[in-house]
């Protein structure tokens, strides 16, 4: 039985007008579903369904529905990417019309007054000051921003569908369910790893691998030779989370001695299923279909950080590529490599940087791509399933090499 404050009732019946009492609708009808005894307050939202591309127009009407009823956010609250740099769109190549509509999206949200009115599309959040401490509640909705509350954070997120996150956004509330409680945080799949990982590209591969055999389970994971405060260990993290809930489901997996609820010990079932991983650099061929030469390169799935974007930049200093590299990340990531140099020179190399946007839920082949090449697992498995483009999945430096 869901138990309403006096609060939470009034909204329910329509007091504080019909914006919140739909969005206390769709929260509590969750909760009946998923069978919450209450609703948590939550400290912040991640928003999905964003991309023009994917939600079309009756998605457009829905968002612009809230917008005219006057629908405002009550606590801060960040967009999934969109399908477009919001403001290179025509010198990439995308039809005016196309733009129009993804800008119409983005407007609706504004309206809402997510990020005050200035969104901010990226599914890193955590890495634009949406970051939540462990044990806080928050209602996020795209796969790799759960895995990353939840994992290495340590927050507590189910995956919110795209109409739940809103009305969560609306409410400040979501329903207490799945691993909001401490009960269903442990690991029922327990995967050693044989040989660790190097590279971030390489966690992705591995990612790859186990989320095919978890589905939806919390895994915990050992073996890995990754330490807190090393370089590029939460970029490592990043990548093997979205790639676990890319090809499976994970919304939380815990790593031995690193991750906020595995430092001392492994939060494990009473009787996990066990899985040996003897060769993570198998989840490269997983998610390849092509030796064809790519037509574009894309790097920056789940959105890259600025340390990644360095990375590449120290690389292409000095060459030319022969084909596009596009590398998509947050607007203010964007404006920080501007500043740090590091666009300029991934520029005079004739890649580009790409704030807002995600290839995957872009309209790639009406630009023109045929094959992409990526570095990561999460971009590989949506550029086949969903964008229907060839796809070469591979380490980072192969990829930039191919470009070359």
């Amino acid at each position: 039985m869901l138990s309403l404050t006096s609060e939470e009732k009034a909204w329910l019946a329509g007091a504080a007008g019909p914006a919140l009492q739909r969005a206390m609708e769709i929260v509590v009808a969750l909760g009946q579903i998923y069978g919450a005894q209450r609703l948590v307050e939550v400290s912040s939202v991640q928003i999905s369904g964003v991309s023009y591309r994917n939600i079309g127009a009756a998605g457009l009407r829905f968002v612009q529905r809230w917008a005219d009823e006057g629908a405002r956010v009550r606590v801060p609250t960040t967009l999934n990417p969109a399908a477009m740099d919001l403001e290179a769109w025509a010198e990439l190549g995308f039809a005016p019309t196309f733009a129009a509509q993804q800008q119409a999206v983005i407007a609706a949200f504004a309206r809402m007054g997510v990020n005050g009115g200035h969104p901010v599309p990226t599914c890193t959040p955590y890495l634009v000051g949406n970051l939540p401490s462990p044990g806080e509640h928050v209602a996020w909705a795209e796969s790799s921003a759960v895995s990353y509350a939840n994992s290495v954070l340590g927050a507590r997120t189910n995956r919110e569908g795209g109409p739940g996150a809103i009305a969560a956004a609306l409410t400040g509330r979501t329903a207490a369910y799945g691993l909001h409680l401490d009960e269903q945080r442990r690991a029922s799949l327990l995967v050693k790893v044989r040989a660790a990982p190097r590279e971030v590209a390489d966690y992705s591969a591995l990612g790859a691998l186990v989320g095919k055999v978890a589905g939806p389970r919390v895994v915990a994971l050992t073996g890995l030779a990754l330490t807190r405060g090393e370089p590029l260990w939460e970029e490592k993290l990043k990548a093997l989370g979205a790639a676990m809930a890319a090809t499976g489901a994970v919304a939380l997996y815990h790593v031995a001695g690193v991750t906020p609820e595995a430092l001392e010990t492994l939060p494990l079932t009473a009787t996990p299923e066990r899985l040996t991983v003897d060769d993570w650099q198998a989840g490269y061929a997983t998610l390849s279909d092509t030796e064809a030469p790519p037509d574009l390169v894309w790097i920056g799935c789940p959105h890259a950080s600025l340390a990644e974007i360095a990375q590449v930049a120290a690389w292409l200093e000095g060459r030319t590529l022969r084909c596009p590299l596009w590398m998509t990340c947050a607007r203010p990531v964007l404006e920080a490599a501007r500043a740090a140099g590091y666009e300029a020179t991934i520029r005079a190399a004739g890649g580009r940087l790409l704030g807002d946007a995600c290839v995957a839920i872009a309209p790639v082949r009406d630009l023109g791509f045929k094959v992409v090449a990526t570095s990561s697992a999460k971009g590989a498995y949506y550029l086949r399933n969903l964008a229907r483009v060839a796809v070469r999945f591979a380490p980072l430096e192969a990829c930039l090499r191919l470009a070359l």
